[in-house]
């Protein structure tokens, strides 16, 4: 038995942590080989249609799961702590009948909403993605199950293997369908014969009616995606189990009844789900009202917006009709990136449930406090360089990615969006770890209110700088940055609070500012120079010289920016300890002085 328990509780925070931050990584980067793609496929207004669908997925699918597996790995947590290994069973077990009833009546109230939502945010091209996107739904609730328990047993790595198989099954399919749809779409017009149901004059309206059925495609790729991470979890439960040994079933006392478990999963999943539903619904309305007011800024102002973004439109071959769709979707590739690291802190986020859960449920204040400290000064040690850096090297990332398909005049209107939203990261990515670690304390409330406020402040401030027309599709990120200031704000405020812990400000946000500026002018620098030094290689459209020196001044601001934080003393000795083999680097780094 004490065998056993030391395997399960081996996976501390930082370690469960980044086992999912290293899968997100590469589930990223699998993304890129999704989403990159597809967008040079299917251009900026195909990409427009997918995310529009995809803002309507996902307040539903957050109202039908998100809030089930929080209260799951809390609960978990907590009983396997009290060594209640019976009740950890039970709660699996009552979660999987919540999850299939949710799963079903999200997949409904998806079909339900399509058409409205396209009708309200004037984009009826959405609704094949909307449908293709739906039984998703379903699916992931299924997954999700399985994802919650083994979090709450402190084992992130069944979570963490499903999230690869489930990106490798979205972008196998999503990839095939696009590309077929695409493919049908340009031999019925080369034949002369109606595209998906409308007969066309030329090649730009051809393209006009196929760019949603692509995007389509991509969004089936996103339900087989769920299908086959849902079996490897079902396979996975039932070939390994979660661990637990007869002797601890034994050992335990009775469980509580299914009903009083079922009761106690509802009582935290509903603050959860409201907190992440007022997210979600505000990323709704903020898609609708994005477009809307594009739409009707545009009409007010065609001359105008054609003056400002003429030659792009004229090189996508984009029509009148069509222009707030391609600037949202121009939008929509700076968010890949945008949402990029707060991907990755998320995992913080995650791992630091069933961390604290079991650290306020003993009392242990002395936990309590190196996790809280740990989770924010680990997140702004990620978001800060790589923020920053995402910055300054804006333009040739977009390059790198966009500049060979059909969304590469859209990299101008892009990057300047990546770019603000690079330095303001560090906002979006604290949201999330703040939001799990009150979940985690019992303050579920709280993230509700915060999130409340920025999301109406996000819809007043879209409404007013959308509408101004130098401002346009520019208006959404000032919104943005206004909304996770509220939301960080009020949750820090809360935290330090309830928790009672006195945050080292100088170690968890100074000494990371500080190199990160210096890792920053590296890349910055170092780009340019060597774009000079280099030859002048293309092929194609791609420059590989843009490729290369991206890539050198990555390498550049990573190395400045960790001999800063050794020389600075940036790295506190208890994240090193609470990372694998932690106790090992940290007599290393000991014996050179970079820790205490």
């Amino acid at each position: 038995m004490a065998e056993t328990q030391k395997k399960r509780k081996s996976q501390s925070l930082l370690n469960g942590a980044m086992v999912l931050a290293v899968t997100t990584i590469l589930v990223k980067i699998i993304g890129i080989l999704y989403k990159v793609p597809i967008s040079n496929a299917v251009g900026a207004v195909g990409r427009g249609c997918f995310d529009s669908a995809y803002n309507l997925y996902i307040p539903i699918y957050t109202l039908s799961m998100a809030g089930l597996p929080v209260a799951v790995s809390k609960m978990v947590s907590q009983q396997v702590a009290l060594g209640r290994y019976r009740d950890a069973r039970q709660i699996f077990k009552v979660a999987a009948r919540l999850f299939l009833l949710t799963g079903t009546i999200g997949t409904v109230v998806m079909l339900a909403f399509a058409y409205p939502y396209a009708f309200f945010a004037k984009n009826m091209e959405a609704i094949p993605s909307i449908l293709a996107i739906t039984p998703s739904i379903f699916f992931c609730c299924i997954m999700s199950i399985y994802r919650g328990y083994y979090n709450g047993m402190r084992n992130m790595t069944p979570t963490a293997l499903s999230q690869v198989i489930e990106a490798l099954g979205k972008v196998v399919v999503g990839l095939l369908c696009a590309n077929l749809a695409m493919r049908y779409g340009m031999s019925r017009f080369a034949a002369g014969l109606p595209v998906y149901g409308h007969v066309v004059a030329d090649e730009a309206e051809a393209m006009s009616h196929i760019y949603p059925y692509a995007a389509a495609g991509a969004a089936i790729g996103v339900t087989a995606g769920t299908i086959v991470g849902m079996i490897y979890m079902m396979i996975l439960h039932k070939v390994k189990g979660d661990g637990l040994t007869k002797e601890e079933l034994a050992s335990s006392p009775k469980p509580l009844q299914g009903s009083a478990i079922a009761k106690s999963l509802i009582a935290i999943a509903i603050p959860v789900v409201a907190s992440s539903l007022v997210f979600s619904i505000t990323n709704l309305i903020d898609s609708i009202t994005v477009q809307n007011r594009l739409d009707t800024m545009i009409m007010g102002n065609l001359d105008y917006i054609k003056s400002v973004y003429g030659d792009q439109l004229l090189a996508s071959q984009i029509l009148d009709k069509d222009i707030a769709k391609y600037l949202y979707g121009a939008y929509s590739m700076s968010l890949e990136f945008k949402n990029l690291i707060p991907s990755i802190t998320m995992s913080l986020g995650v791992s630091a449930i069933p961390a604290l859960s079991a650290a306020w449920a003993v009392k242990d204040q002395k936990l309590l406090k190196t996790s809280v400290e740990s989770v924010l000064r680990v997140t702004l040690m990620i978001s800060l360089p790589a923020g920053f850096g995402m910055a300054v090297l804006s333009t040739p990332i977009l390059d790198m990615m966009f500049s060979t398909g059909k969304s590469a005049p859209a990299i101008s209107t892009a990057a300047p969006i990546m770019a603000a939203y690079g330095y303001t990261a560090f906002l979006m990515a604290l949201s999330q770890p703040m939001t799990n670690m009150l979940q985690a304390i019992g303050k579920e409330n709280v993230p509700v209110k915060s999130l409340t406020l920025g999301a109406v402040a996000k819809v007043i401030a879209n409404y007013i700088f959308i509408g101004i027309p130098t401002l346009n599709i520019n208006g959404a990120v000032l919104g943005t940055v206004i909304c996770y200031t509220i939301i960080v704000v009020y949750n820090y405020i809360a935290l330090v609070r309830t928790t009672k812990v006195k945050i080292d400000f100088k170690s968890v946000f100074l000494k990371p500012l500080f190199a990160s500026v210096l890792s920053t002018v590296a890349a910055f620098t170092s780009y340019g120079l060597f774009m000079h030094l280099l030859p002048n290689l293309n092929r194609g459209n791609l420059s590989i010289t843009n490729i290369i020196a991206t890539l050198i001044a990555v390498l550049f601001a990573i190395l400045v920016y960790g001999v800063a934080m050794l020389l600075i003393g940036g790295i506190a000795k208890d994240d090193v300890l609470m990372l694998p083999k932690g106790e090992k680097i940290a007599k290393m780094l000991a014996k050179y002085g970079f820790i205490e």
